[in-house]
C-alpha cells in the first residue's frame, strides 16, 4: 500500500524491500569506495561486496558468479545479448525471436533488419505460448540467435524454453532468454533451461532501479556495446553502482529464499481476485494461458469497456492497461494482437500485478471497487 493507493502494477516495478534498502545503505556512506580501486582497502572493500552480490545473483540463476555481467537493467542486458552475440557471429547471422517480446528486444530485432538482416518472427498460439516445433523449424547454420521472453510482461505466460534449449543445444544456435519478470517469481536455472545468455532486473524483485545483469554462459563470445574500460570482463565499462550491486545481490537472495511460500500465496491472492471479478462478470475474459503463467499476474478483457475509462474510475488502486515500456504510445498492445484478441478487446484489457507487500485485504478491496465503479460506469453509458 502506497498512501491510499492500493499498488497492483508490480510488473512494471516493484517496490524497494526494506531489508534491501538496508544492506545498500552504507555503501551511500563510510563504505563509499570504488570498486575497481584495488590498491587500498576502501576500494577492495567495495570490490569485495560486489563479488559477494554478483554470486548471489548468480545463485538465483544457477550460475558461477564469473558469468554474471552487471548492466543497468535488462533493456541494456538484452541490447547486449543480442547485438554483442551477432556481432560475433561469422558472416550476416540472422536473428529469430517471438512475437511477444519485449520492446527492448522488438525494437533491437527491428534495427537489426534495418541493417539487411534477415530477422524472424515465430508466432505464438491463443493461450500465448510459443510451440517449440516453430522454433525446430528455423533452426538454420544461418542463425545466430534466438530469443524467447521466458516470462511475458503483459500477461505473464511462461514459455517452454527447456524444449526450445535442447533444440537450439542440438542445432549449435545459441539460445537468449529474457527473464527480467520470471527470475525470482518461478524456478530459474540457466542449465535446465538451456539457455546461453539470460538477462535479469534487479527491480523486477524488490531491488533497485538502475541495475540488471546478463548472464552469459562460459565460453560464449560477445562483442561490446560501449568502450571505455575493462570492467566486466571488458563486455560493459564503466565504474560499477556498488550499493545499487549490493541491492541487487540481496533482493535475489531474498527471492531465492522466499521464492516458492510467496509464490503460492500470490497465486492464491490472483485466484481470489479473479474469481471476485469472474463471479460478478460471466463475459470476463483471461487472456493467456490459466496454467502457465506467472504467479501475481492477471490480464483480463470485459468486453464493452473501455479499460482507460474503467482505470479512470478507480483511482485508488495502480493499475496498468499494458506494459509500461509502451507508456504514452497509442498502438494497441501487441502481446494482445499476437494471441489473437480484437482491437476493442485489447482497448478493454487490464494487467494486474500482485505482489510481496499485497494483502488479502488489499485484494477484495480492489475487486470490490473495480466491480463498483465498472457498474457506476455501465449506468452512465446506459
Amino acid at each position: 500500500m502506497a498512501g491510499q493507493t492500493i499498488y497492483l502494477d508490480h510488473h512494471a516495478t516493484t517496490p524497494l524491500d526494506p531489508r534491501v534498502l538496508e544492506a545498500m545503505l552504507p555503501f551511500y556512506g563510510a563504505r563509499f569506495g570504488n570498486p575497481h580501486s584495488s590498491s587500498h582497502r576502501v576500494g577492495r572493500a567495495a570490490a569485495e561486496a560486489v563479488d559477494a552480490a554478483r554470486a548471489e545473483v548468480a545463485a538465483l540463476v544457477g550460475a558461477h558468479a564469473g558469468e554474471i555481467i552487471f548492466t543497468s537493467g535488462a533493456t541494456e542486458a538484452n541490447n547486449l545479448a543480442i547485438l554483442g552475440s551477432i556481432a560475433a557471429c561469422q558472416g550476416d547471422a540472422a536473428f529469430v525471436t517471438t512475437s511477444v517480446e519485449h520492446a527492448s528486444v522488438r525494437q533491437t530485432a527491428a534495427a537489426l533488419a534495418e541493417t539487411g538482416r534477415r530477422v524472424t518472427i515465430l508466432p505464438v498460439g491463443p493461450d500465448g505460448r510459443l510451440d517449440p516445433v516453430q522454433v525446430e523449424s528455423v533452426l538454420t547454420p544461418a542463425v545466430g540467435l534466438v530469443s524467447v521472453i521466458l516470462a511475458n510482461n503483459e500477461i505473464g505466460v511462461i514459455q517452454p524454453l527447456e524444449e526450445s534449449g535442447r533444440l537450439c543445444r542440438r542445432a549449435g544456435v545459441r539460445l537468449h532468454a529474457d527473464a527480467a519478470q520470471a527470475a525470482g517469481k518461478i524456478p530459474v536455472d540457466v542449465e535446465r533451461l538451456g539457455v546461453d545468455l539470460l538477462s535479469l532486473s534487479a527491480h523486477k524483485i524488490y531491488g533497485p532501479m538502475g541495475i540488471g545483469a546478463l548472464y552469459v554462459r562460459g565460453g560464449v563470445a560477445l562483442r561490446p556495446l560501449f568502450h571505455g574500460g575493462a570492467q566486466e570482463g571488458g563486455l560493459r565499462p564503466g565504474t560499477l553502482p556498488t550499493a545499487l550491486c549490493v541491492g541487487f545481490g540481496a533482493a535475489c537472495r531474498l527471492a531465492r529464499e522466499e521464492r516458492a511460500a510467496e509464490a503460492a500465496r500470490l497465486a492464491d491472492l490472483r485466484d481470489r481476485l479473479f474469481a471476485r471479478l469472474a463471479n460478478a462478470l460471466p463475459d470476463l475474459r483471461l487472456n493467456g494461458s490459466a496454467l502457465h503463467r506467472l504467479p501475481g499476474n492477471l490480464n483480463i478483457s470485459l468486453p464493452g469497456v473501455e479499460a482507460e475509462d474503467w482505470l479512470a474510475a478507480v483511482p485508488e488502486l495502480a493499475l496498468s492497461t499494458g506494459a509500461a515500456c509502451a507508456s504514452g504510445s497509442q498502438a494497441p498492445s501487441h502481446v494482445l494482437r499476437a494471441i489473437g484478441l480484437t482491437e476493442a478487446e485489447i482497448q478493454g484489457s487490464i494487467r494486474i500485478g500482485i505482489g510481496r507487500f499485497t494483502t488479502v485485504e488489499e485484494i477484495d478491496r480492489a475487486a470490490a471497487l473495480l466491480l463498483r465503479r465498472l457498474a457506476a460506469l455501465r449506468r452512465d453509458d446506459g
